[in-house]
């Protein structure tokens, strides 16, 4: 019963995560520059696609919609409805909740969606795909099973003192 909770939740944070890129593609993937490397984002300036200004509204916006959650959302979700009680239930289970989300990020956002699709393309910014390289991608794995169980401590003791 348990882990069938857990499990749910992870997918409702999975919807949450998807939802929130589909909106901010909505009118093209240019909405979501934010979350691109460097030197895609200096691209879309020069191209006129975009301002940094857009950009850093867009940035804190998302960073609010897609970080939120994961600090609150799902160790409130395992608090409330799991009745977990005490720094290591609310831990490991905020921590599975988050890395059901990450690794949906990984396989289905990073390598499928970004990756293999045209969703994302960025008119005059081709040339530098791919969008997610080797390095960032790695880099992506190493913190979705390093920084997400820190993440859902961080919570954790969140909640502890509430």
């Amino acid at each position: 019963m348990l882990f069938g909770l857990i499990l749910i939740e992870g997918l409702v944070m999975c919807f949450l995560l998807l939802i929130t890129l589909v909106v901010g593609i909505a009118n093209g993937p240019i909405g979501m520059v934010v979350m691109y490397e460097k030197d895609v984002q200096e691209r879309a300036i020069k191209l006129g696609l975009t301002t940094k200004e857009k950009m850093k509204k867009s940035f804190i916006i998302t960073a609010l919609i897609l970080y939120v959650p994961m600090l609150f959302l799902a160790p409130a979700m395992v608090y409330f409805i799991n009745g977990a009680r005490g720094f290591l239930n609310i831990f490991w289970q905020t921590a599975v909740v988050c890395l059901i989300a990450n690794i949906f990020d990984r396989l289905f956002i990073d390598w499928y969606w970004v990756g293999k699709t045209k969703a994302w393309d960025i008119p005059g910014t081709e040339d530098l795909k791919p969008y997610i390289p080797k390095k960032i991608l790695l880099f992506k794995w190493i913190a979705t099973f390093v920084l997400t169980p820190l993440m859902a401590s961080i919570s954790a003791l969140i909640f502890m003192w509430f």
